[in-house]
């Protein structure tokens, strides 16, 4: 046996013992739905960003969902090896197969800045970015209170300015040194926009009482995944359950396939998400998908193959989750509980005031079972006055009733809100079975 492949297997062996880790940790019951909730309902706008959250919970759950054989090539082992320290990440990526592709190509932009006062230290590690994503690897040291992440994260393009993209993070999990955080942040460019020329990551406490502040300022190299762009016209179109689906193209990119479908406005109902979606290729293997975003027009976002690209490529599905279009909007009256409009069996079964916030409590027929959750686009009052709705979180169970969900939504700025309110449903745990496949040509 060579060094180099003792090197290799014992880079493999500290992974498989992470991985061995994040196994035991023990998650409650509600942690899938926590991810669930993290990544698709508590998304809200802020200024021009958008951002998920996912609580520590999630962010354990979260990891648990990327098991499996962990196998180190060499460009995965040089990786490693310029990001000292960071195994626990790696063995999370590891099962992203279009993103360890990536990496093997050497498209990973070493970093290695730290920005360090107060006895905490942000380091970031280093970058993989396209036209389409960008993953921001980063370490923290002397973090207080790790477990509750009171931090808030800005991205900054070269003049300063906010970017306007999508990015989401998991909570920072701890390495076998405690003092150490490690994690990564996920962007997603959209509407036209691409990587900055020059990108600043900011941690600042969300403590208003606190000035403390950590940023890291470094050019972005966009020469690495110049012009790695490949379209696949699909002009395809998909009844599922009477409702129809037209799959326009998909787009490859180093770091993620992206799948650009649209809902046709005529459809009875309201599409919230397909359902267990997944391409397969010829071999039987499985590129999953994490998230989307759009309505009606809408992009969803596969792992890449860029890189392996496969003879035959099937859509696959096994319905979706929606409502008819006449059930999104309902009038609820906060006295006396009554609900007019809205789907069948949901209750209103109290609320309550927390500063300036109201949290109602709703009931909903069934379990969540990683599905979507009830959310609200929007509530309105007699007045035509607008609050936000930032999230719900929920939990099984009406008294001893394990046959209904509790869900409670925090109107924003509603503490003194009485009377009648209008909501609009914006998703619903309501799914339609209607497995369904399509064929996406591939070039060769």
């Amino acid at each position: 046996m060579t060094d180099e492949q003792k090197s290799f297997d014992a880079l493999e062996e500290r992974l498989n013992a992470r991985k061995t880790e994040y196994e035991t940790i023990p998650v409650p019951d509600a942690a899938h739905q926590a991810v669930q909730s993290g990544i698709r309902q508590a998304a809200r706008k802020r200024k021009s960003r958008l951002r998920w959250y996912m609580s520590s919970i999630s962010a354990a759950a979260f990891i648990l969902l990327f098991t499996g054989c962990i196998r180190v090539s060499p460009a995965f082992a040089s990786f490693v090896e310029q990001l000292p320290g960071m195994e626990g990440i790696v063995s999370m990526i590891r099962q992203d197969k279009g993103l360890m592709m990536a990496i093997d190509q050497s498209l990973l932009q070493k970093v290695g800045v730290t920005d360090e006062h107060d006895g905490t230290s942000l380091t970031i590690d280093g970058i993989i970015t396209d036209e389409s994503r960008m993953v921001i690897f980063y370490t923290m040291k002397g973090m207080k209170d790790p477990e509750k992440f009171n931090y808030d994260i800005d991205l900054l393009d070269e003049n300063g300015k906010d970017l306007p993209v999508a990015f989401s993070y998991a909570y920072p999990k701890p390495s076998p040194d405690e003092n150490v955080n490690e994690n990564m942040i996920d962007v997603i460019f959209t509407d036209g926009t691409s990587p900055p020329e020059e990108l600043s990551v900011v941690f600042k406490s969300e403590d208003t009482t606190s000035a403390e502040k950590w940023k890291i300022t470094f050019p972005v190299d966009k020469n690495l995944t110049k012009g790695m762009k490949k379209v696949i016209p699909v002009n395809q179109a998909l009844t599922v359950d009477g409702q129809r689906i037209d799959v326009k193209q998909a787009t490859l990119y180093p770091t993620r396939l992206v799948l650009d479908v649209n809902f046709d406005p005529k459809n009875t109902k309201k599409i919230f998400g397909l359902s267990d979606l997944q391409l397969v290729d010829e071999q039987g293997l499985a590129w999953r998908t994490d998230t989307s975003t759009g309505e009606d027009e809408r992009s969803i976002y596969f792992e890449s193959m860029y890189f392996s690209i496969p003879k035959k490529l099937t859509l696959q599905g096994s319905g979706f989750s929606g409502l008819d279009k006449d059930e999104l909007d309902l009038t609820l009256d906060l006295k006396s509980h009554r609900i007019t409009g809205g789907p069948p069996g949901l209750k209103m079964v109290g609320s309550k005031v927390e500063g300036k916030d109201l949290i109602i409590d709703f009931s909903v027929a069934g379990r969540m079972d990683g599905g979507f959750v009830l959310t609200f686009k929007k509530v309105t009052d007699s007045a035509g006055k607008s609050y936000e709705v930032p999230g719900s979180s929920w939990s099984s169970g009406e008294g001893t009733d394990d046959s209904h969900t509790i869900v409670s939504s925090t109107i924003e700025n509603g503490a003194k809100l009485k009377g009648e309110v209008k909501m609009n449903i914006s998703t619903y745990p309501m799914k339609i079975k209607s497995p369904f496949s399509l064929d996406i040509p591939v070039n060769p």
